[in-house]
């Protein structure tokens, strides 16, 4: 078994090795994984922080070994970067951008020095929507991870991460996750509400906040009210997603 991580500041996780095939995620800076298949110019990946797997491109990634691989995955401490953008200063003197939620705790490992702010540890849930809303106005991105281009799994996922806390990374997976609510006064801000297409298949994931609203990724992040029904979108006046549960991960 071979062992890798990301050194860049994102990196493209695709569904086939192919560079023009689907984005199932996305690679931050100090995500590593492990190998499962190895080819010419391609690697099969298995991430560790939400056992997402697919194909990196071999010249995107660094291999590590089994031991660095161990200790960065048992310590107790992984710190994330908390700005939207921060830098590192790599071995050679040049600085690298790194984005917001980029595992910063396995710098030491490869003689790169961190300048920014940084979180670790889990959060108070109050936490939650402050690091949701530095997310505003990102453009959605499926398989996007970052301000710059990111979907709504991905959003929850990292906007939970900054937090301390683990979430799966499709909708319907953190759909599984958590104690469901009956009612959505029952609901408190930080709290997931999830939404089923007409198949009855959850494909949309958006955080709670006061007041009956909600912040969700539908073109962009942005901000919309909810109900019983569902999401109701202020500007085209109608309801665009259909609420299915209510769930309370934290």
């Amino acid at each position: 078994m071979q062992y890798g991580v990301c050194l860049l500041s994102v990196v493209s996780i695709r569904i086939s090795p192919d560079d023009t095939t689907e984005l199932v995620s996305q690679l931050l800076y100090g995500d590593y994984f492990k190998i499962l298949e190895s080819r010419k110019k391609w690697s099969r990946i298995r991430v560790a922080f939400d056992s997402c797997e697919g194909w990196v491109p071999n010249n995107q990634i660094a291999l590590i070994s089994e031991n660095d691989f161990e200790s960065l995955n048992t310590s107790s401490t992984k710190k994330l970067s908390s700005d939207i953008v921060s830098h590192i200063c790599t071995e050679d003197g040049m600085l690298l951008p790194i984005l917001l939620g980029s595992f910063i705790s396995m710098t030491n490992l490869v003689g790169h020095t961190f300048e920014g702010n940084s979180t670790h540890g889990q959060n108070p849930k109050s936490d939650l929507v402050d690091t949701a809303l530095l997310y505003l106005k990102a453009p959605y991105q499926k398989g996007g991870k970052t301000p710059f281009g990111i979907d709504c799994s991905g959003f929850t996922q990292m906007v939970y991460k900054i937090n301390g806390y683990t979430l799966k990374r499709s909708a319907e997976a953190q759909s599984t996750q958590g104690e469901a609510l009956s009612f959505i006064e029952e609901s408190e801000p930080g709290d997931l509400a999830f939404f089923d297409n007409h198949e009855g298949v959850i494909d949309h994931v958006g955080i709670i906040l006061k007041d009956n609203y909600i912040i969700h990724v539908n073109g962009h992040v942005r901000i919309d009210r909810i109900d019983h029904t569902g999401i109701f979108n202020t500007d085209e006046k109608l309801y665009s997603h259909k609420l299915r549960v209510i769930k309370k991960i934290v």
